[in-house]
């Protein structure tokens, strides 16, 4: 049923299903932030914002870049969750309207105050969380609940991030809350998806051993990494966190290796995930490392924003983009360039912290692979989102599907 609504939608295509708007602009927003960073880092370029431009920058790819990514995800599952009809049309559309505004209010905040910037800002997660609630519960689809559990404790790491600039003049736990949801979610909803998608095309492609799927162990993980994580919001550098972020990041290496993704090399599609998912563990051992006082804490943070979070969202959009519209699942030569754009870009942003001597070209080096990766997202997929899917084949050199 909600899939004839989906394919019924008589509107603008973009407006179908949550994936297309949401991909599509988080996306472009990804791209401009990034632009406009590097600048604003070497005091070429300043906002009107309230927060300092560093806090502008965290803000804006920590809750304005992936709460869209994730809505456009969540409300692309959620109907396959509960069998309810999805969120389109005119909903969604306001639902994307107090988005953009957030991220409007927020780069002017110096002129309309920290106060309303706040409030408008705040109330797309909250939207978010009482829908996704209401949609859960409806569907009695309750093993899901955790998930938008999270997503209201970066709800509140939002709010606490607003609150924390004004009072204390930088961010400092906020960012943290809102990197350990970020990090929670990836080992949550990847641990679901990379085992179960890499089981599908091995048992079609190339038989043999296959993931193990998600389990006790897995659950396990789950829980310890949240132990580890809350531990490194309040004592980021102590001895014991950095025990806990060693042993957990060992544990993923180990989760990691269960799901046969050395099986995956002829599908860049689906090995995106696994090499997506290495960043989390890395970024784990790297601030284990940190806490021995051995390097910046920084390393770390970007292991898990620029390589774990940039990756695995190019990964599920370029994914869900094909696989909600109807086209093969195959990694055309466009969308192989995204993929090895964003892992130079993390691997660069890593480096440029590790060695500091060769800080600004690996810095420039990363934030250009971020912005082809995310700028080449939104424009090889712009037909496919905002129109007909098969007219944009052969844009994107995707071979259609079998019939």
């Amino acid at each position: 049923m909600a899939g004839a609504r989906s394919r019924n939608f008589a509107g603008w295509p973009l407006f179908a299903n949550s994936f297309r708007p949401f991909f599509l602009l988080a996306a472009i927003q990804a791209a401009l932030s990034i632009l406009a960073w590097l600048p604003m880092f070497y005091g070429e370029l300043s906002v009107s914002s309230a927060f300092a431009p560093r806090d502008w920058h965290i803000h804006e790819m920590l809750y304005g870049f992936l709460p869209a990514v994730i809505t456009g995800f969540l409300f692309t599952a959620i109907p396959n969750w509960t069998g309810r009809l999805p969120i389109q049309g005119g909903p969604l559309a306001a639902l994307l309207a107090v988005w953009l505004a957030g991220r409007v209010v927020v780069t002017v905040s110096a002129n309309t105050g920290w106060a309303l910037a706040l409030v408008v800002d705040a109330a797309f997660l909250a939207l978010v969380v009482a829908a996704a609630t209401r949609e859960i519960i409806a569907g009695g689809n309750w093993r899901n609940l955790p998930v938008v559990g999270l997503v209201l404790v970066l709800l509140a790491g939002n709010v606490a991030f607003h609150v924390e600039t004004h009072f204390e003049g930088a961010a400092d736990v906020s960012i943290r809350v809102g990197i350990g949801v970020v990090i929670l979610l990836i080992g949550l909803i990847g641990g679901r998806i990379i085992p179960s998608f890499t089981r599908n095309w091995l048992v079609k492609f190339n038989p043999g051993r296959l993931p193990v799927p998600f389990g006790r162990f897995d659950g396990a993980v789950i829980g310890l990494s949240a132990l580890a994580l809350i531990a490194w919001i309040v004592a980021p550098l102590n001895m014991i966190t950095g025990v806990a972020m060693a042993v957990v990041g060992v544990l993923h290496l180990v989760r990691l290796a269960r799901w046969a993704g050395d099986r995956t090399t002829r599908e860049r599609l689906l090995l995106i995930l696994h090499v997506g998912y290495v960043f989390v563990p890395l970024g784990f051992i790297l601030n284990a490392v940190a806490a021995l006082g051995e390097l910046p804490p920084s390393a770390g943070i970007h292991a898990w924003m620029a390589g774990a979070a940039g990756t695995m969202t190019l990964a599920v959009m370029t994914r869900a983009s094909l696989g909600h519209t109807g086209q093969a699942l195959t990694a055309s030569p466009a969308i192989q360039g995204i993929y090895a754009a964003i892992v130079i870009a993390a691997l660069a942003r890593v480096g440029a912290v590790a060695s500091p001597a060769y800080n600004d070209v690996l810095l420039h080096i990363a934030a250009c692979g971020w912005i082809i990766a995310f700028l080449g997202f939104a424009v090889a997929f712009a037909p496919l989102l905002a129109g007909s899917g098969r007219r944009a084949l052969a844009t994107m050199g995707v071979p259609a599907p079998a019939r």
